[in-house]
């Protein structure tokens, strides 16, 4: 519908781009840089969350940009589906600027030359606008120009700091995405000289007209591309080698947001533009294989970054099994457990970055001892960890239990097999995580050298903090012990109140609050299923959307 609020709709795209201006010119003031962060996240926020209430309310909200009205304007759209995403990409991103406050790791950090650092605050901004894009954008061409967005932006994040292991990740990172990013063009290129256009409601109708194998050729194409994006297996070997070396802010905004960027591509041209199309056995296979692979990737692990980019991994197939399953039940459950997975996804790898600052290594060889040193970090670990395993009564086993529900009701032996595998997949991310608990905080400390030489030897935080120089809020010096304490060459983090002691407050606070938040998934779940019910609803019917954009058209509303 076309709505008094529909100048609500830009905000998520135009905010986050003022600020990463206004924080490129004040790149010299730190705390101006903050403040100009935090207060744009705390808009975007606010605008989002009222879009959510009057999408839901009133109806999807659309306007056009540029001067013209579609199809040669540029259509922004804000539907259920947009709106929970810009919300919830929005609450975590600000978290992670929190964390990262906290660390005081971002622009404060130096490099060897003593240069600073004032990139951080800009490429975040540059980041969270391209994420909006794609989730407001109402034609391929501009979906394409969110992921470019963030291309550039996260290439940047990852090799804050320059280190070898960084930039080698990066140039790995870019490679593969510029490949999505090559199929994805290609696909829009073909879908124009089809149909005429790019523009997603247009398309929603023309794309029925076309003959059945191109239109086929071009539902691979775009799930091609998407699902690279996604990390679906076999595209997926590039994300356990990209995440794990950057700073653990960067790594949980990746995390969180960058492979939920490709599911909700995936999401809407299977639901808006292909909702006849029967590649729903290939999308549940893929789902299967990326569930195993994933999951089995994690269980070999010994370090607690790529177990957790492992088990990132599996749970895609989660959402891919809820779309495939082709039911408003499983388009419900795999909305929900996006929205539960991209807040304990993004938990996890803050708390994991507090357990390195405190234990200066995510190696499991060289931890120990972290539930009786620092209790908070272990309680602040084990609550999403379970969340993530899917143990009651956490939003993770309600999001697991509707995805469930649904291959049952689809009833054919792949649906059948795929409930099978998902039952397994959650048992053995709970033996992933609890082998993680048991040997990093359960067992009793042990020696661990490298650790206390690359926290000796930098003199910088363990933590991976932006740029790993030495800066504000650095972790203190671990001290070496002797037979009084525990044995000698062993790193002693204290015992008494450490947690809190050693680990900045300020880092600690955001990654709680995020883990009240992934809590707080479950005290809502009953709404919060309303909401994504409702947003399936109207998903699969399509035609609250393309009317939206069509009555715009008619009128020919443009932004003001």
């Amino acid at each position: 519908m076309i709505d008094s609020f529909a100048w609500l709709v830009p905000l998520p795209v135009v905010l986050p781009l003022i600020g990463a201006g206004l924080t490129l010119i004040g790149s010299r003031d730190d705390r101006f840089q903050r403040v100009v962060s935090l207060t744009v996240l705390g808009l975007v926020l606010a605008a989002s969350a009222a879009m959510l209430v009057l999408s839901h309310t009133r109806g999807t909200l659309a306007v056009a940009v540029g001067g013209w009205p579609p199809p040669m304007g540029i259509a922004l759209v804000v539907d259920r589906l947009s709106a929970l995403m810009l919300v919830t990409s929005t609450l975590v991103t600000a978290g992670v600027v929190l964390y990262a406050i906290g660390q005081g790791r971002s622009s404060d950090d130096e490099t060897d030359a003593g240069s600073p650092l004032p990139i951080f605050h800009p490429t975040l901004m540059v980041l969270i606008a391209g994420v909006s894009t794609t989730f407001v954008s109402g034609d391929l061409f501009h979906v394409y120009v969110g992921f470019e967005m963030l291309l550039v932006a996260s290439f940047v994040l990852l090799t804050l700091g320059g280190s070898v292991d960084r930039v080698r990740a990066g140039v790995n990172y870019v490679f593969v995405s510029l490949l999505s990013s090559l199929v994805f063009l290609l696909a829009i290129a073909l879908v124009y000289a089809a149909t005429g256009t790019v523009t997603l409601a247009h398309l929603a109708g023309r794309l029925d007209a076309l003959p059945e194998g191109t239109r086929t050729t071009l539902h691979l194409l775009l799930l091609l591309g998407f699902a690279i994006k996604a990390a679906v297996f076999p595209m997926s070997g590039w994300l356990p080698d990209s995440y794990p070396t950057a700073p653990a802010p960067v790594t949980a905004v990746f995390a969180g947001l960058l492979t939920k960027v490709g599911v909700y591509a995936i999401i809407r041209t299977q639901t808006l533009l292909f909702p006849g199309d029967r590649l729903d056995t290939l999308l549940m296979i893929a789902a299967a294989a990326t569930m195993v692979v994933g999951i089995l990737g994690a269980i070999a692990q010994d370090d607690i970054k790529r177990m957790l980019s492992f088990t990132l991994v599996s749970h895609i197939g989660y959402m891919l099994f809820g779309v495939a399953t082709h039911t408003q039940i499983g388009l419900s459950a795999a909305l929900f457990y996006t929205i539960h997975h991209i807040v304990v996804q993004t938990t996890l790898f803050l708390v994991t970055g507090l357990v390195e600052w405190r234990g200066g290594s995510t190696s499991l060889s060289e931890l120990g001892g972290l539930a009786r040193t620092a209790p908070v970090i272990a309680v602040l670990f084990f609550v999403p960890a379970m969340n993530l395993a899917g143990i009651p009564p956490f939003s993770g086993f309600l999001g697991k239990v509707g995805l469930m529900q649904a291959g049952v009701e689809v009833g054919s032996p792949v649906a059948y097999t795929l409930v099978g595998v998902s039952a397994l997949t959650s048992l053995l991310t709970l033996y992933a995580i609890s082998r993680v608990w048991g040997r990093a905080f359960w067992r009793r400390p042990v020696s661990a050298p490298g650790a206390l030489e690359r926290v000796l030897g930098s003199g910088a935080s363990a933590g991976g903090g932006v740029g790993d120089a030495p800066g504000i809020g650095a972790a203190p010096t671990p001290r070496v012990t002797g037979e009084d304490d525990q044995p000698t060459g062993a790193i002693d983090t204290g015992v008494d109140d450490l947690s809190l002691r050693t680990v900045p407050r300020g880092m600690i606070a955001p990654a709680a609050l995020l883990v009240v938040v992934s809590v707080a998934l479950t005290l809502v779940a009953g709404p919060l299923y309303e909401v994504t019910d409702a947003a399936a609803a109207s998903l699969w019917e399509r035609t609250p959307y393309v009317d939206t954009v069509l009555q715009l058209e008619r009128a020919g509303v443009v932004a003001p």
